[in-house]
């Protein structure tokens, strides 16, 4: 499996954002997207995603499933926790395992991010960390081939940026593919960068 962008271009409001954009992620391996502030990283990662449209060239996700978008493959985490405040942590979970389909035990997910013993609690009680960790359990939860990751370290403390580490590699080991977009160091040794804008 290979992610694979020729002379990709992004509009946005009529500016062009980036332009002659090229690269290629094979499985397994980790892309992290660095820049200033405007050069256009969470506008890339949205764009993979299928949020925002290509105005120039083509992005392309070899090997997967032919019949779904790269978008259908992936998972995206944004600067917004997809989490319902009046739903618990194990209801927030349980509803992405049955819409997107599959996945592991819930309990499992919420384990992998030191959540388990607040499955019950609403999730309008969580803090902003705990809310990206629960947002961070979809992940582990849901078996997707493409994490698109937007600054995920936001609001994390010290252990959970090593949870996160750990899974990033795990995903990485089962051949998974991610591309990330950040400030800093994130966990993703090895990862090659793609920096957006002057220097």
């Amino acid at each position: 499996m290979q992610l694979r962008a020729e002379n990709l271009a992004c509009q946005r409001g009529g500016r062009e954002v980036f332009a002659g954009l090229n690269f290629a992620l094979p499985a397994g391996e980790a892309l992290l997207v660095t820049g200033r502030n405007g050069a256009g990283k969470s506008s890339l990662l949205r764009l993979i995603a299928g949020l925002v449209r290509v105005s120039a060239g083509k992005i392309e996700l070899s090997g997967g499933a032919a019949d779904s978008s790269i978008g259908e493959q992936a998972h995206y985490l944004g600067h917004q926790d997809a989490v319902k405040g009046s739903l618990t942590l194990a209801e927030n979970l349980r509803f992405w395992i049955e819409f997107l389909g599959g996945g592991k035990p819930v309990e499992a997910a919420l384990g992998a991010v030191d959540l388990a013993p607040l499955a019950d609690l609403p999730a309008a009680y969580l803090s902003a960390g705990q809310r990206r960790r629960l947002s961070i359990a979809r992940l582990y939860a849901v078996a997707r081939p493409l994490w698109l990751l937007d600054e995920p370290t936001t609001a994390l403390d010290t252990a959970s940026q090593a949870r996160l580490a750990t899974l990033m590699q795990e995903h990485l080991a089962g051949g998974g593919l991610i591309a990330a977009a950040a400030h800093g160091p994130i966990g993703l040794e090895g990862a090659r960068e793609l920096r957006l804008g002057p220097a």
